[in-house]
């Protein structure tokens, strides 16, 4: 699987007990990031500099690249005017599901097997 950033996930998830002992801290890490007090989703922090995920940007069906839009416009707003969003408007844990990360791995594969595709050599047996 790859990602737009190193990650030790899969070990992690793959240790039931290491999931169990690291849950309660990623949480509070979440929480004190602040930035679904803000209303945004974990993928609205991924940096838009790098090319592939300006491509997987472009693949947004139109309303969740809207939505994207909208949560980083209000959050930039709140964070101009320096006050937090109504708790009732926070993202909620449930909410922040991926919806980049998952185009962008899909973008790294698609390059992976183009380089394969590319560097392919043909063997003829006579």
């Amino acid at each position: 699987m790859a990602t737009s950033y190193p990650t030790l996930a899969p070990f992690v998830f793959k240790r039931p007990w290491l999931k169990n002992l690291l849950k309660p801290v990623a949480d509070w890490y979440t929480n004190a990031a602040g930035y679904r007090q803000l209303g945004l989703r974990a993928d609205d922090l991924i940096v838009e500099e790098d090319e592939n995920v300006i491509r997987a940007l472009k693949r947004l069906p139109p309303k969740e690249a809207y939505d994207r839009v909208y949560r980083l416009r209000r959050a930039f707003q709140a964070s101009t005017v320096h006050k937090l969003l109504p708790k009732e408007e926070w993202t909620k844990p449930e909410e922040d599901v991926p919806y980049l990360v998952p185009l962008i791995n899909q973008i790294h594969a698609e390059e992976k097997e183009k380089q394969a595709l590319d560097t392919l050599s043909v063997v003829r047996n006579h």
